[in-house]
């Protein structure tokens, strides 16, 4: 006999095992009982054991068929757990999402975005990496990461990524309240190109740097001191020497531990979106964070 034992073969016999009757497991999967006989004896021979005793008033499970029916329950239960995995999958409702990130986005996009995202999605976990523009792009493009949040980078470095605007902010000063540039309403770029600049580590930041260039152009900053985190950068500025060029974001997420002043005489802002890779397919839930950081971003 050609059997191949399928899904319906075990749940035709936990119905029949569990009713210990052929006419209300018929009832009960809605199949004719000759043919949910026929499914449970073909099951019988393919295994070449008895699992049911069949009596006047019934059937009674065998040693065997206790075991297997176990078996089978356990079985049918990891497949249905499978199917609902697979479909929450799909549905963007499961699964991991690799995300690198760019300080100072952490600071106000990101916790915000993923707030709302994690509340939404609770069975999505999403592993997050502070990294540089180019390693950002880098490991986009390698398949490490789904997704990036980073200013936009240089044409240089977007090969074979797609960059996606969600917000633009202006740029500010940040100083302590202490600082002689605190008295004034707005600073412009011939003034603040004479104050001591803290600013973040040029290496893993080179496209912060590159806006920075088109900011004080034609001018030069003078840069003082280069901080390697975020923190370190606030802890430079409180020390009264260094101002720094923030971004809206920074402001808005640091709020009153530093003093701000706008500065003036550029049209340049930062350009903050959402990087992947043009020949990646996201998964359903790499697609609904995107929607996510693209309603915080511009809201």
């Amino acid at each position: 006999m050609d059997f191949k034992m399928e899904l319906r073969h075990l749940r035709y016999f936990v119905a029949v095992a569990e009713a210990l009757n052929f006419t209300k497991a018929s009832g009960r999967m809605r199949v004719a009982q000759p043919a949910l006989s026929r499914q449970v004896a073909d099951l019988e021979e393919e295994l070449g054991v008895d699992l049911l005793k069949r009596t006047s008033h019934g059937v009674r499970l065998t040693a065997e068929g206790e075991m297997f029916l176990a078996e089978a329950r356990g079985i049918l239960r990891r497949a249905d757990e499978s199917v609902t995995k697979v479909r929450a999958l799909a549905r963007g409702e499961l699964g991991e999402l690799q995300v690198g990130y760019l300080p100072p986005l952490d600071l106000h996009i990101l916790p915000r975005a993923l707030a709302e995202f994690q509340k939404a999605t609770p069975g999505v976990k999403v592993v997050l990496h502070d990294l540089g523009s180019d390693e950002i792009c880098d490991e986009l493009r390698n398949g490490t990461l789904h997704l990036g949040l980073m200013m936009q980078p240089s044409e240089e470095a977007t090969a074979g990524i797609e960059f996606e605007e969600v917000g633009r902010y202006p740029f500010f000063v940040a100083m302590t309240s202490g600082h002689p540039l605190a008295r004034l309403k707005a600073i412009s770029i011939e003034t603040l190109a004479k104050q001591p600049l803290a600013i973040l580590d040029r290496r893993r930041n080179s496209e912060f740097h590159r806006i920075l260039r088109r900011v004080f152009a034609p001018l030069r900053p003078n840069i003082a001191t280069e901080s390697d985190s975020m923190n370190s950068l606030i802890t430079e500025i409180n020390v009264g020497k260094c101002v720094a060029v923030v971004s809206e974001a920074f402001k808005q997420a640091v709020g009153a531990r530093l003093l701000y002043r706008k500065l003036v005489n550029t049209e340049v802002a930062m350009c903050v979106g959402i990087a992947r890779a043009k020949n990646g397919d996201l998964p359903p839930a790499a697609e609904k964070l995107c929607a996510t950081i693209r309603k915080v971003g511009k809201g």
